[in-house]
């Protein structure tokens, strides 16, 4: 792997797909990345993630990209609820050019009736099993209900540790791997269901700019649904907490 000059010592930085590593030397200290998507510059441009410094195509074709290397930490589960978090959010869901550049990257949209097909799909082998069926039957029911007015670039992947600050308080939003256009309901009840108290959803969507009508509560709670059953699917319908929290958003409780 000679991307770089032999001053420099490259180590894995970890993750599941064995293309990010950290880059040291005398000079100082890059998060190098191999095959990274072309929307990460936009993203860089943004402001969304720490700064994309260069990018080298090698002789093999692939593409190495090099970002400034963030000295900070992960937010805290308790920090997620910030207003800071709030506006990233804001930001990335109205961003014209995140949304110009996903699209020419030929991604097609995340649209309900695509999500519920595919969950149909992969349910058949659990048809025996009633809360898999009560769920898909919910999905189905609502999802011509569910149709988003507009289609954002969602992260998809929103949970604390995919979101840095800096020594200064900079807030940055890393790992994009999953990005899709979707409705930003998506990402926003991945958010509400896992760190905010439901007695305070409606203080924090009044800060990103939605009311909490019945149509925004029922999109909420089809894509809560969506993320239960998906992962109820992956661990063969064996996860008794997973099983549980589903049945009280299938009963609306």
């Amino acid at each position: 792997m000679n991307w770089l000059s032999d001053d420099w010592v490259l180590t894995s930085a970890g993750g599941n797909t064995g293309k990010a590593y950290v880059a040291r030397s005398k000079k100082g200290k890059l998060f190098i990345k191999r095959n990274s998507s072309p929307f990460l510059a936009v993203l860089s441009a943004e402001g969304i993630v720490p700064k994309l410094l260069w990018t080298k195509r090698l002789e093999n074709g692939d593409v190495i990209t090099a970002q400034k290397w963030l000295e900070g930490r992960s937010l805290s589960a308790e920090e997620m609820r910030s207003s800071q978090v709030i506006q990233m959010l804001k930001k990335i869901h109205d961003s014209k050019p995140l949304a110009f550049m996903l699209s020419r990257l030929g991604k097609a949209p995340l649209l309900p009736e695509n999500i519920c097909e595919a969950l149909i799909e992969k349910s058949k082998p659990y048809q025996d099993h009633q809360i898999v069926r009560l769920a898909i039957d919910f999905l189905a029911e609502y999802c011509g209900d569910v149709k988003p007015p507009r289609l954002s670039v969602c992260h998809c992947d929103i949970n604390h540790n995919n979101w840095l600050i800096d020594e200064s308080g900079q807030l940055y939003l890393v790992d994009w791997d999953q990005a899709m256009l979707a409705d930003p309901a998506l990402d926003l009840s991945m958010v509400l269901y896992w760190y905010i108290d439901r007695k305070d959803w409606q203080d924090w969507l009044n800060e990103y700019g939605w009311p909490l009508t019945e149509a925004t509560r029922r999109r909420l709670r089809w894509y809560i649904v969506v993320r239960h059953l998906t992962t109820l699917l992956i661990n063969e319908g064996e996860y008794q907490h997973q099983e549980t929290e589903l049945m009280e958003f299938l009963t609306g409780q």
